[in-house]
Protein backbone atom coordinates (compact mmCIF):
# COMPACT_ATOMS: atom_id res chain seq x y z
CA UNK A 1 0.00 0.00 0.00
CA UNK A 2 3.26 2.46 -0.27
CA UNK A 3 1.18 3.70 -3.24
CA UNK A 4 -1.91 5.05 -1.38
CA UNK A 5 -3.05 7.95 0.38
CA UNK A 6 -4.06 8.66 3.30
CA UNK A 7 -5.32 11.70 6.22
CA UNK A 8 -4.60 11.72 9.96
CA UNK A 9 -6.24 14.57 12.04
CA UNK A 10 -4.85 16.22 14.54
CA UNK A 11 -1.34 15.51 13.17
CA UNK A 12 0.64 18.28 13.90
CA UNK A 13 1.35 16.78 17.25
CA UNK A 14 1.46 13.78 19.32
CA UNK A 15 -0.04 10.23 18.57
CA UNK A 16 -1.53 11.69 15.30
CA UNK A 17 2.19 13.08 14.30
CA UNK A 18 3.90 10.21 14.47
CA UNK A 19 1.17 8.43 12.75
CA UNK A 20 1.95 10.59 9.99
CA UNK A 21 5.53 10.57 10.46
CA UNK A 22 5.54 6.49 9.78
CA UNK A 23 2.77 6.59 7.24
CA UNK A 24 5.55 9.14 5.03
CA UNK A 25 8.12 6.89 5.88
CA UNK A 26 6.81 4.17 3.87
CA UNK A 27 6.34 6.12 0.90
CA UNK A 28 2.72 6.79 1.73
CA UNK A 29 1.03 10.20 0.46
CA UNK A 30 -0.23 11.81 3.71
CA UNK A 31 -2.53 14.43 4.44
CA UNK A 32 -1.19 15.99 7.74
CA UNK A 33 -4.53 17.58 9.24
CA UNK A 34 -4.50 20.25 11.49
CA UNK A 35 -6.70 22.64 13.28
CA UNK A 36 -3.59 25.32 12.92
CA UNK A 37 -2.39 25.51 9.65
CA UNK A 38 1.14 27.26 11.18
CA UNK A 39 1.44 24.31 13.34
CA UNK A 40 1.07 21.67 10.58
CA UNK A 41 3.33 23.21 8.23
CA UNK A 42 6.29 22.98 10.90
CA UNK A 43 4.98 19.11 11.74
CA UNK A 44 5.08 18.61 7.75
CA UNK A 45 8.34 19.87 7.09
CA UNK A 46 9.80 18.25 10.64
CA UNK A 47 8.59 14.75 8.76
CA UNK A 48 9.38 15.28 5.14
CA UNK A 49 8.50 13.05 2.51
CA UNK A 50 5.15 13.35 1.03
CA UNK A 51 3.26 15.42 3.03
CA UNK A 52 0.71 18.36 2.39
CA UNK A 53 -1.17 19.97 5.34
CA UNK A 54 -4.91 20.01 5.08
CA UNK A 55 -6.19 22.29 7.42
CA UNK A 56 -9.07 20.97 8.95
CA UNK A 57 -11.00 21.49 12.36
CA UNK A 58 -13.19 17.99 13.15
CA UNK A 59 -15.60 20.57 15.09
CA UNK A 60 -17.00 23.07 12.10
CA UNK A 61 -18.70 21.30 9.63
CA UNK A 62 -17.42 24.06 7.12
CA UNK A 63 -13.77 23.69 7.50
CA UNK A 64 -14.70 19.56 7.04
CA UNK A 65 -16.53 20.40 3.97
CA UNK A 66 -13.82 22.70 2.61
CA UNK A 67 -11.38 19.83 3.77
CA UNK A 68 -13.28 17.18 2.04
CA UNK A 69 -12.98 18.92 -1.23
CA UNK A 70 -9.16 18.92 -1.52
CA UNK A 71 -9.22 15.20 -1.60
CA UNK A 72 -10.87 13.19 -4.76
CA UNK A 73 -9.48 9.99 -3.19
CA UNK A 74 -8.23 8.29 0.14
CA UNK A 75 -7.31 5.02 1.04
CA UNK A 76 -6.80 5.62 4.95
CA UNK A 77 -8.61 7.80 7.26
CA UNK A 78 -6.90 7.88 10.81
CA UNK A 79 -9.14 9.67 13.12
CA UNK A 80 -6.88 10.88 15.34
CA UNK A 81 -8.07 14.52 16.92
CA UNK A 82 -9.23 13.90 20.57
CA UNK A 83 -9.52 16.51 23.50
CA UNK A 84 -9.59 15.34 27.42
CA UNK A 85 -10.17 17.41 30.44
CA UNK A 86 -8.28 16.93 33.61
CA UNK A 87 -9.56 14.05 35.90
CA UNK A 88 -12.83 15.04 36.87
CA UNK A 89 -15.46 12.76 38.60
CA UNK A 90 -18.77 12.86 36.73
CA UNK A 91 -20.25 13.96 39.75
CA UNK A 92 -18.58 17.28 39.49
CA UNK A 93 -18.58 17.68 35.32
CA UNK A 94 -20.83 19.87 33.85
CA UNK A 95 -23.22 19.69 30.83
CA UNK A 96 -21.26 21.71 28.94
CA UNK A 97 -17.64 19.58 29.51
CA UNK A 98 -19.84 16.12 27.95
CA UNK A 99 -20.96 18.42 24.92
CA UNK A 100 -17.39 19.93 24.40
CA UNK A 101 -15.61 16.70 24.67
CA UNK A 102 -18.09 14.78 22.03
CA UNK A 103 -17.73 17.33 19.78
CA UNK A 104 -14.47 16.29 18.70
CA UNK A 105 -13.89 13.07 20.22
CA UNK A 106 -17.22 11.50 19.04
CA UNK A 107 -19.24 13.95 16.54
CA UNK A 108 -16.26 15.16 14.85
CA UNK A 109 -15.47 11.12 13.51
CA UNK A 110 -18.92 11.24 12.56
CA UNK A 111 -18.82 14.44 10.50
CA UNK A 112 -15.28 13.43 9.34
CA UNK A 113 -16.00 9.75 8.63
CA UNK A 114 -18.81 10.82 6.37
CA UNK A 115 -17.60 13.98 4.27
CA UNK A 116 -14.52 11.64 3.48
CA UNK A 117 -16.69 8.59 2.23
CA UNK A 118 -16.81 9.05 -1.46
CA UNK A 119 -13.11 9.73 -1.40
CA UNK A 120 -12.52 6.25 0.27
CA UNK A 121 -15.13 4.31 -1.81
CA UNK A 122 -13.03 5.37 -4.84
CA UNK A 123 -10.06 3.27 -3.12
CA UNK A 124 -9.57 -0.74 -3.80
CA UNK A 125 -8.37 -0.90 0.09
CA UNK A 126 -10.21 1.61 2.17
CA UNK A 127 -9.45 1.80 5.76
CA UNK A 128 -10.05 3.07 8.73
CA UNK A 129 -8.51 3.43 11.99
CA UNK A 130 -10.31 4.99 15.00
CA UNK A 131 -7.86 5.99 18.18
CA UNK A 132 -9.80 5.25 21.03
CA UNK A 133 -8.85 4.44 24.64
CA UNK A 134 -8.55 1.34 26.74
CA UNK A 135 -9.97 3.60 29.43
CA UNK A 136 -13.22 3.66 27.20
CA UNK A 137 -13.66 -0.10 27.87
CA UNK A 138 -16.84 -1.08 30.06
CA UNK A 139 -15.32 -4.92 30.57
CA UNK A 140 -11.98 -3.18 31.92
CA UNK A 141 -14.03 -0.69 33.72
CA UNK A 142 -15.82 -2.61 35.69
CA UNK A 143 -15.84 -6.27 37.75
CA UNK A 144 -13.49 -7.26 40.46
CA UNK A 145 -10.52 -7.50 38.03
CA UNK A 146 -11.05 -4.21 36.47
CA UNK A 147 -7.87 -2.28 35.24
CA UNK A 148 -9.24 0.88 35.52
CA UNK A 149 -10.93 3.24 38.20
CA UNK A 150 -14.63 4.69 37.20
CA UNK A 151 -14.07 6.97 40.86
CA UNK A 152 -12.06 10.56 40.21
CA UNK A 153 -11.30 10.20 36.33
CA UNK A 154 -12.37 12.15 33.33
CA UNK A 155 -15.78 11.06 32.85
CA UNK A 156 -16.31 12.84 29.79
CA UNK A 157 -13.78 11.69 27.82
CA UNK A 158 -13.83 7.86 28.85
CA UNK A 159 -18.02 7.42 27.78
CA UNK A 160 -16.72 9.24 24.39
CA UNK A 161 -14.20 6.18 23.72
CA UNK A 162 -16.76 4.36 24.66
CA UNK A 163 -19.08 5.69 22.36
CA UNK A 164 -16.48 6.03 19.60
CA UNK A 165 -15.80 2.29 20.10
CA UNK A 166 -19.68 1.48 19.18
CA UNK A 167 -19.40 3.87 15.91
CA UNK A 168 -15.97 1.66 14.95
CA UNK A 169 -18.37 -1.58 14.99
CA UNK A 170 -21.54 0.24 13.20
CA UNK A 171 -19.11 1.13 10.03
CA UNK A 172 -17.46 -2.01 10.17
CA UNK A 173 -21.11 -3.31 9.67
CA UNK A 174 -22.14 -1.14 7.38
CA UNK A 175 -19.26 -1.19 5.01
CA UNK A 176 -18.34 -4.70 5.10
CA UNK A 177 -19.19 -5.27 2.08
CA UNK A 178 -17.44 -2.43 -0.20
CA UNK A 179 -14.13 -4.00 1.44
CA UNK A 180 -13.53 -1.74 4.08
CA UNK A 181 -11.65 -2.40 7.38
CA UNK A 182 -13.00 -0.49 10.61
CA UNK A 183 -10.91 -0.60 13.51
CA UNK A 184 -9.98 0.61 16.92
CA UNK A 185 -6.87 1.48 18.66
CA UNK A 186 -6.30 1.65 22.71
CA UNK A 187 -2.48 3.61 22.41
CA UNK A 188 -2.11 3.66 25.84
CA UNK A 189 -0.63 6.10 28.04
CA UNK A 190 0.80 8.84 26.08
CA UNK A 191 3.20 11.43 26.70
CA UNK A 192 1.43 14.20 24.88
CA UNK A 193 -0.50 17.37 26.01
CA UNK A 194 -3.67 15.42 26.17
CA UNK A 195 -4.22 16.06 29.87
CA UNK A 196 -1.87 16.77 32.89
CA UNK A 197 -0.97 12.74 33.46
CA UNK A 198 -0.65 11.97 29.77
CA UNK A 199 2.10 14.81 29.68
CA UNK A 200 3.58 13.17 33.11
CA UNK A 201 3.39 9.67 32.59
CA UNK A 202 2.86 9.23 29.19
CA UNK A 203 5.43 6.91 27.23
CA UNK A 204 6.64 7.21 23.82
CA UNK A 205 3.65 7.98 21.08
CA UNK A 206 5.91 6.61 18.17
CA UNK A 207 5.34 3.26 19.79
CA UNK A 208 1.41 2.97 19.65
CA UNK A 209 1.86 4.95 15.92
CA UNK A 210 3.58 1.57 15.18
CA UNK A 211 0.11 -0.29 15.27
CA UNK A 212 -2.05 2.45 14.21
CA UNK A 213 0.40 2.34 10.89
CA UNK A 214 -0.41 -1.83 11.09
CA UNK A 215 -4.50 -1.36 11.16
CA UNK A 216 -4.45 1.19 8.41
CA UNK A 217 -2.20 -1.15 6.00
CA UNK A 218 -4.15 -4.02 6.33
CA UNK A 219 -4.24 -6.92 4.07
CA UNK A 220 -7.96 -7.42 2.68
CA UNK A 221 -8.33 -10.18 4.97
CA UNK A 222 -7.68 -8.37 7.74
CA UNK A 223 -9.59 -8.03 10.78
CA UNK A 224 -12.89 -5.67 11.13
CA UNK A 225 -14.73 -4.01 14.05
CA UNK A 226 -12.26 -4.91 15.90
CA UNK A 227 -10.53 -3.01 19.46
CA UNK A 228 -6.94 -3.44 19.19
CA UNK A 229 -4.27 -2.66 21.72
CA UNK A 230 -0.90 -1.07 20.91
CA UNK A 231 1.06 -4.12 22.07
CA UNK A 232 -0.87 -6.40 19.22
CA UNK A 233 -3.67 -7.97 21.80
CA UNK A 234 -7.57 -7.18 21.45
CA UNK A 235 -9.48 -4.84 23.85
CA UNK A 236 -12.62 -6.14 25.17
CA UNK A 237 -15.27 -3.99 24.51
Amino acid sequence: MNDSTALVTGANKGIGKEIARLLAAAGLRVHLGSRDPERGRAAAAEIGGDVTVLPIDVTDDTSIARAAREIDELDILVNNAGISTDEVPVTETGRDDFRRTYETNLFGVVAVTNAFLPALRRSRRPRIVNISSGTGSLDLSTGANRWFSTTGTDAAYRSSKTALNALTVFYSHELAEEGFRVNSLAPGLRGTDLNERATRDGKDPAEAAETAVQLAMLADDGPTGLFHSWDGSLVPW
